[in-house]
């Protein structure tokens, strides 16, 4: 099995600045603990984990990222241009990406929550086209996903995923793991947000926790995804029966 370079002199993305300056005092943004006070943030690896609670930033921080490198808001390549509603958030306007020299070929930003108006994006922008559709409306949800990772997941590419796990069952969570860290040690760059044990241990990549309030580095066996899931498949009888008494 390749290897994922220890440290990758040029991802595409090495790293981002926040300028708070044009963020409004009393935006929702200052109000989120690990996002608040983050001036620069830097990467190391061709992959590199969003993890933490609900609420914790995570989407926020991904989609502001991706929107600044061009990337529609709701998902696609950056050949995409379309909204059903305007939801995302003022930090794309503040946040600056420091770039690599080298540009990649292709690029996906791919959401679990808009991908059904994704799909029905790349039917309509395949009529005319030369290549038969993907009639992704007629895959199931998770044969969909895939699909989408399968053909766009190319060498030399910028990828930002936001709980791709969300539609695809633990085998083919294992699928995806194998495209991506095959992608990846082709010069290809990930920012992907899961609770996915599966997907987490990927070899070679690098943990972001939002939780506790700041943005630092995780080992894999300290993620809540990990821990929960251990806890639960070691100590399933008891861990059940203590929730249904309290019901």
């Amino acid at each position: 099995m390749d290897k994922l370079p220890a440290t990758f002199p040029n991802l595409h993305i090495q790293g981002i600045s926040i300028d708070w300056d044009k963020i409004e005092s009393q935006s929702y943004l200052r109000k989120i603990p690990a996002l608040d006070g983050v001036d620069a943030l830097r990467f190391h690896k061709p992959v590199t984990f969003f993890v933490g609670e609900n609420g914790s930033g995570k989407s926020t921080l991904l989609e502001a990222m991706a929107i600044a490198y061009g990337f529609n808001p709701e998902g696609g390549t950056r050949n995409y241009h379309f909204s059903t509603r305007d939801s995302h958030s003022e930090l794309c306007d503040a946040i600056r990406l420091s770039r690599g020299y080298q540009k990649p070929g292709w690029g996906y930003f791919l959401r679990a929550e808009s991908f059904y108006n994704v799909a029905t994006a790349e039917e309509e922008y395949s009529r005319g086209s030369s290549a038969p559709p993907e009639e992704l409306h007629e895959k199931s949800h998770g044969e969909s996903f895939l699909a989408i990772a399968q053909k766009n997941f190319v060498p030399n590419g910028i990828y930002f995923l936001d709980e791709p796990e969300a539609a695809l069952s633990p085998q083919r969570q294992l699928t995806l793991l194998l495209e991506i860290y095959g992608c990846a040690c082709e010069k290809s760059q990930f920012f992907i947000i899961t609770h996915s044990p599966i997907l987490l241990g990927m070899p070679d990549a690098e943990i972001l926790t939002f939780d506790d309030g700041v943005i630092h580095p995780c080992e894999y066996e300290d993620t809540d995804s990990y821990q929960v899931t251990e806890m639960f498949i070691n100590n399933k009888e008891q861990i059940l029966r203590r929730l249904l008494e309290t019901e």
